[in-house]
This record gives C-alpha cells, structure tokens and sequence, in this order.
C-alpha cells in the first residue's frame, strides 16, 4: 500500500450568489417601500407686544432690562443683575398680589440670560400674566434713576 499525499485543492469563495441575494434583497425594498412627504411642523412661537400697547395699563409691573443686562423695576434701578436682587424689589413692591401683570421689557442688545432670568423669577414668584415687549432701537429705554438718591 501505498499512501501518496494529495496536494489540498485551494480554497475560494463564490460570491456571486452572494451578490444575487443583495440585489434582491434592493430590489424587494424598493417596490415595497412607500415614500411621503411630510409637511412642516406646527410650532406656536411666542409673539412681544410693543411697549406703546402695554403702556395704557394701570396697575403692572414693569420691569426693564438695558443693554447690560441691568433691571429697573416701576423706574427704579436696582443695584446690580442679580435674580435674588430682582426677586427682593419686586416681593417688596407687590406682596403677595399675584394677579397683575408681569411686564419684560428689553431691546435687540439686551443679553438673552437676563431676560430668561427674568422670566424665572416672574414663574418662582407664581405671576400668571407674562408679558415681554420690544423697544424699537432708536427708542430709548426708560430712565433708570438711581434708588439710593431718592
């Protein structure tokens, strides 16, 4: 007996049947799948009030933010930009009415974090009448008078 190694055949792979199955897998997906075009979203923005049309209420609270970032409450000024120092005057100046309007008014210049720190302490001190209006650029903010020279 003689026993004579073989020489092992080399080993490949057919990939067409591979490519076969892939086209066909494409092409089952596209006849099966349905395309539709969605429409925009509808997304309600909040809309500002001009100062001259909130100017003709009686009883508010006014607050206004200046180009630094700095709140004056019903005219007076108040030391710096502090939340807890806006929150302090206007505890002082209304109490515990709740029910008269909270008024934001700020221009293009005014840095967005006062004017959401704001509205933070407008939603702490639980007002239900938020309101933020717009100054044109050319029109000047109110004067801010300083509280200790009263």
């Amino acid at each position: 007996m003689k026993f004579s190694r073989q020489r092992a055949e080399d080993l490949s792979i057919n990939l067409t049947p591979l490519i076969d199955v892939v086209f066909l897998l494409l092409i089952f997906f596209m006849v099966t799948t349905t395309f539709t075009r969605e429409t925009q979203l509808e997304v309600s923005l909040p809309e500002a009030e001009s100062a001259q049309a909130v100017a003709q209420e009686q009883e508010r609270i006014d607050v206004v933010i200046d180009a630094e970032g700095l709140y004056s409450v019903n005219g007076q000024a108040l030391v710096n930009a502090q939340p807890l120092t806006l929150r302090r005057a206007i505890t002082e100046l209304v109490g515990e009415q709740r029910a008269i309007p909270f008024v934001i008014t700020a221009d293009a210049q005014t840095p967005h974090q006062a004017v959401v720190s704001a509205m933070d302490v407008a939603g702490q001190l639980g007002f239900s009448q938020l309101r933020i209006t717009t100054q044109e650029s050319g029109e000047q903010l109110q004067p801010i008078t300083d509280a200790a020279s009263e």
